[in-house]
């Protein structure tokens, strides 16, 4: 109880520059709690006879009642405005968290533009690379039926020349028979 009252003390220290509230009005069930405790004290006293010592205790412990409900009081009102101000605290904490992450985010969707532009960047060399072999393939492709061509052209040639030396045998035959008919004709 004395660390209470202590730590009540240093409160209503702090708490001087700001002014003092009236006494509150004692609640219902302290009332009673005085009343049962001033009745046993009563009953408990040997010294009646000092009515005076006994209302100047009693004043006492009235007026120190009083002081500490109203360090109470206060003590709750400091727990209200430090509440407040934790609030107005953790407020700002989270507006300076949400601009961090506002700024986290930004930098992020900078990053993730670039990475965007990136992979576009590589999509289209990936389809240049694949047209040029796609064009590849196709030169590929007509570069071997043009050699085929010029296989069969070849190969062709080869028989003219055959046909063209054959016919040209044929000829010299032809005029020798010519030749020979002629003779035995006259």
């Amino acid at each position: 109880m004395s660390a209470l009252y202590s730590r009540n003390k240093d409160v209503t220290r702090s708490r001087k520059t700001q002014p003092e509230t009236p006494p509150c009005s004692p609640s219902p069930t302290s009332k009673t709690f005085r009343h049962d405790r001033l009745s046993r004290l009563d009953s408990g006293s040997s010294n009646t006879s000092s009515t005076d010592s006994y209302s100047d205790r009693l004043l006492s412990r009235t007026s120190s009642y009083t002081r500490r409900e109203n360090r109470l009081s206060s003590l709750s009102k400091l727990e209200q405005d430090d509440a407040v101000k934790d609030y107005k605290k953790l407020y700002e904490e989270a507006l300076t968290e949400n601009d961090k992450l506002k700024a986290k985010l930004q930098v992020a969707q900078l990053e993730l533009a670039d990475v965007k532009a990136q992979l576009e960047k590589t999509t289209q060399k990936q389809e240049r690379i694949s047209d040029k072999s796609s064009m590849l393939e196709m030169e590929k492709r007509e570069k071997r039926a043009l050699e085929r061509k010029v296989s069969e052209m070849e190969e062709e040639l080869k028989v003219l020349t055959e046909l063209k030396s054959d016919n040209q045998r044929l000829k010299d035959e032809n005029g020798a028979l010519i030749r020979v008919i002629s003779k035995l004709s006259k």
